[in-house]
């Protein structure tokens, strides 16, 4: 069969794993762990995506176990109950949920649907895309976008940044006060607008070790702000009561010794890895909090959300219902392909035979042929509707006796429920014949 796969996907997230859980399983880049995926046997296609809180990696295969197999060698490390294991439904379930918001630490956050776009371009690049995960990916992103356009869940507090300063907010007064934030991506502007936007900062500094980046952080914000590199680090926090640490940095930025002459400071670490040495910790004047304190942050803004999240579920189960007809459709299609593929063998012989016995013309040639089409396409219209209502009934036995009917090189093939597979090669005609009766 052509283009056929099982998904299978594990996922290590901020539900079940802690922050060094996510970070012990994810790889160098998303692209590179695309292309160790690609490089296990059985794996056509893959896909990862990294963020702060969720590594997740999702293959396709032809055989289950393969695909579990490629997943259980990449991530290692990681204490078993952290890890989610997820089939084919599932995992198309699961993907279509991240998308919408469903499964972020913050339920409808709006970064999320731009990294995945963002996974989605890596997986390409690295040539992990096929017609299985493709389909899937751009129907994750059409239900994320359903979800903020259709539904109130991204309102409120819809980022990691901006529940990073509500966090510190609760923690110390931010009126009057001066305040840090290290970094300057896309998590670390939405804490820079967050901060300007919920309170009255006298002054915020942007660190970054390209400061160049960090005068455009400091330039969107609506108050006093300054732009330094890393090394100014240590004498902003002397004078900063409220920090706010999101970079992508492979080692912490902040160690002891840069507090060493600080007073009390609230920290609020949310760089994947670690921004910030455990050992900050300990300093009876610094108070730091990670991604998992933000569970208690984002707990009320989660209920209230509920009602804007049933409306997400009820999107994500209609479009994985169209997502599971359409795979089960195209591999029914390649079924149909061959059916008619076999048929147009047999007519262009008997056609070919008949007309070299006649003297026609080009006219009554072209009549000979039609009505051979014309008889292909009768005899076939029942039986390609009748394969692709077995295909979305799961009634493959069905499915595998007309491939063995209509393809001698068939072999012994096994279709299990719900197996995605590529367009088949159908001819124009058929598919409109066949859907005017659906």
């Amino acid at each position: 069969m052509r283009g056929s796969g099982y998904v299978t996907a594990v996922s290590v997230a901020h539900q079940r794993g802690s922050v060094e859980d996510i970070d012990a399983a994810a790889a160098d880049s998303q692209r590179a762990g695309v292309e160790e995926l690609l490089d296990a046997p059985g794996v056509s296609e893959a896909f990862v995506l990294q963020t702060c809180n969720r590594t997740e990696r999702y293959v396709v295969t032809d055989d289950p176990s393969a695909g579990q197999t490629a997943l259980s060698g990449a991530i290692t490390d990681v204490s078993d109950a952290a890890v989610v294991e997820m089939g084919h439904e599932e995992s198309l379930r699961h993907l279509l949920r991240v998308a919408a918001g469903l499964e972020s630490l913050v339920p409808g956050e709006d970064q999320i649907l731009g990294q995945v776009r963002d996974a989605y371009e890596d997986a390409r690049a690295a040539d992990g895309l096929g017609p299985v995960l493709e389909e899937a990916l751009t129907k994750a992103i059409h239900v994320g976008e359903r979800a903020r356009t259709e539904t109130s869940i991204n309102e409120g507090v819809v980022s990691l940044g901006s529940a990073a300063v509500e966090l510190a907010e609760r923690e110390c007064d931010l009126d009057a006060a001066r305040a840090l934030i290290v970094g300057a991506g896309e998590i670390a502007t939405l804490a820079a607008k967050a901060l300007a936007d919920r309170s009255d900062v006298e002054h915020l500094a942007v660190a970054n070790r390209t400061v160049s980046h960090a005068e455009h952080v400091a330039s969107v914000v609506g108050v006093e702000s300054e732009a330094i590199g890393l090394d100014d680090v240590p004498a902003a926090l002397n004078r900063a009561e409220v920090v706010v640490s999101a970079t992508g940095s492979p080692d912490p930025l902040l160690e002891p010794a840069a507090f060493e002459t600080a007073g009390e400071t609230v920290v609020v670490d949310i760089g994947q890895p670690r921004d910030v040495s455990p050992a900050v910790d300990e300093r009876t004047t610094v108070d730091v909090f990670d991604l998992d304190d933000l569970e208690a942050v984002t707990a009320e803004t989660r209920a209230n959300r509920e009602a804007a999240a049933a409306t997400v579920e009820d999107i994500v189960a209609d479009e994985l219902a169209h997502l599971l007809t359409r795979y089960k459709r195209s591999r029914a299609d390649d079924v149909i392909s061959t059916m008619y593929e076999s048929a147009e063998r047999v007519k262009a012989r008997e056609v070919e035979q008949a007309l070299s016995t006649l003297d026609l013309d080009d006219d009554q040639r072209e009549v000979v042929e039609a009505m051979a089409d014309s008889l292909v396409n009768q005899l076939l219209a029942a039986p390609t509707k009748s394969l692709r209502d077995a295909a979305e009934a799961d009634d493959w036995a069905t499915v595998d006796t007309a491939l063995r009917l209509f393809d001698p090189d068939f072999g012994d093939e096994e279709f299990p429920p719900s197996v995605a597979g590529a367009e088949g090669t159908v001819p124009e005609h058929v598919s409109t014949a066949v859907d005017a009766d659906d």
